[in-house]
C-alpha cells in the first residue's frame, strides 16, 4: 500500500518545499487538490523539486478541452518521468457554470468521453494514429505535427476518475486507471459500494479491477498531538460534505437515515456549528482513523488492507501548512504503512 499526502494549492515555492518535505519524509506521493489555485503549476514546482509521486486530486475537468488537459499531463510525465497522475472531476453544476462560465449538462457521460478524449489524444500524440474524436461532446480531428508535442519516454499518464455513485464507479473500473473514492468515505462503503462497482465496469471491458487504482483518503486524528483540534475539523468536513443530497445513501449504509436531511436544515440557517453537531461521535468514528503515532500504521493497514492502494492524508498539507515541521513526525506511520 502506498501512502500519500494530500495538499490544497499552495504558493508555486511553498509547493516545492512541502514535495521536498513530504519526500524526505516517506510519504509516496503529494496529492494535489484543485479550489482557489490550479492543480497544475503546483503539480510543476513540485515535479521540479522532488522525486515523489505527483497525483492531482482532483483537477476541474470541464473547465479545460481535453486537448488543453492532455498537453499538460504530457508535460507533468515527461518533467516526472513518469510519476505523475491525472486525477479528473467533474465538480458541480454551480461552480462549472457560474465560476467556470462552461459546460455541466450529462457530467458522467461528458467525463467518461473526455476521458477517451484525452486517451485518443495520448495515442495521437505518440503517432500510433491519427487524432479522429467524434463524440456527443468532444469532436477533435487537427493535430499537424509542428503542434503535437511528440513521443515521451514516459508512459502516458494514468487517469483516474473521482466518483460517488455507482454509474460513475463503474465508468471508472471501464475506462480509467484507477478510481479517486469520496473523502467521505468508510470500509462498507467501500466494500459495498465502491469495489463491486469497479469490477463490474471493468468486466464490461474485459478488464481485470485488481490492475486499478483505488485512492482512498481519509482524516487521521493522532490522538498524542492536537486530537480535538483535528477531531472537529474531521467532524466539520463530514458535515460539509455530507450536506450533498447525493451522498444521504453513504450515511444510510451506517444505519443513520436522515442525517443528510438534518444537516441540510442547519446548512439552510447557515447554522454551520449546527451541521456539525448533528455528526455524533458515533456517526464520525466511522470516517476517522484514530490512535497514537506509533499505532497509526497499523490501523490504516487494518482498515484498508484489501480495499485501497493508496491511502491518503487528508490532513497532512493543512498541518504542514500551519507548521512545516510537523511533517516529520509521519515519518514512522509512512514507513510502517509502505513496508509493514
Amino acid at each position: 500500500m502506498k501512502f500519500d499526502v494530500m495538499t490544497g494549492g499552495l504558493p508555486l515555492r511553498s509547493m516545492a518545499s512541502f514535495a521536498d518535505d513530504a519526500a524526505r519524509t516517506g510519504y509516496s506521493g503529494i496529492v494535489v487538490t484543485e479550489g482557489a489555485r490550479t492543480a497544475y503549476m503546483g503539480c510543476g514546482a513540485a515535479a521540479l523539486a522532488a522525486e515523489i509521486d505527483i497525483l492531482t486530486g482532483v483537477a476541474v475537468a470541464f473547465p479545460r478541452s481535453p486537448m488543453v488537459t492532455a498537453e499538460i499531463a504530457w508535460e507533468l510525465a515527461e518533467a516526472t518521468a513518469g510519476r505523475f497522475r491525472l486525477g479528473l472531476g467533474t465538480q458541480v453544476k454551480a461552480h462549472i457554470t457560474r465560476r467556470y462560465g462552461s459546460e455541466f449538462d450529462h457530467p458522467g457521460p461528458r467525463l467518461k468521453e473526455y476521458v477517451q478524449a484525452m486517451q485518443a489524444i495520448f495515442r495521437a500524440f505518440r503517432g500510433d494514429e491519427q487524432l479522429a474524436v467524434d463524440g456527443e461532446f468532444f469532436h477533435l480531428d487537427l493535430l499537424p505535427d509542428q503542434w503535437s508535442p511528440g513521443r515521451i519516454e514516459a508512459a502516458d499518464p494514468p487517469i483516474d476518475v473521482a466518483a460517488v455513485n455507482p454509474w460513475m464507479l463503474r465508468m471508472a473500473g471501464e475506462i480509467a486507471d484507477g478510481v479517486h473514492v469520496h473523502p467521505l468515505n468508510h470500509p462498507t462503503y467501500i466494500t459495498e459500494t465502491v469495489l463491486p462497482n469497479l469490477a463490474a465496469g471493468a468486466a464490461v471491458a474485459g478488464r481485470d479491477a485488481a490492475t486499478l487504482e483505488v485512492i482512498v483518503p481519509t482524516f487521521i486524528v493522532p490522538t498524542d498531538g492536537d486530537e480535538a483540534k483535528w477531531r472537529e475539523f474531521a467532524r466539520m468536513q463530514v458535515a460539509f460534505y455530507g450536506s450533498t443530497p447525493n451522498y444521504a445513501f453513504i450515511f444510510e449504509q451506517l444505519g443513520f437515515e436522515g442525517t443528510t436531511d438534518r444537516i441540510r436544515e442547519r446548512q439552510k440557517a447557515r447554522d454551520m456549528a449546527g451541521m456539525s453537531a448533528e455528526v455524533s461521535d458515533d456517526l464520525l468514528s466511522n470516517f476517522i482513523v484514530t490512535g497514537a503515532f506509533d499505532e497509526l500504521a497499523d490501523k490504516i493497514l487494518s482498515r484498508y488492507d484489501g480495499l485501497a492502494t493508496r491511502v491518503v492524508n487528508y490532513f497532512g498539507g493543512l498541518d504542514w501548512s500551519s507548521n512545516p515541521a510537523s511533517m516529520a513526525k509521519w515519518a514512522e506511520v509512512a514507513r510502517g504503512v509502505t513496508h509493514p
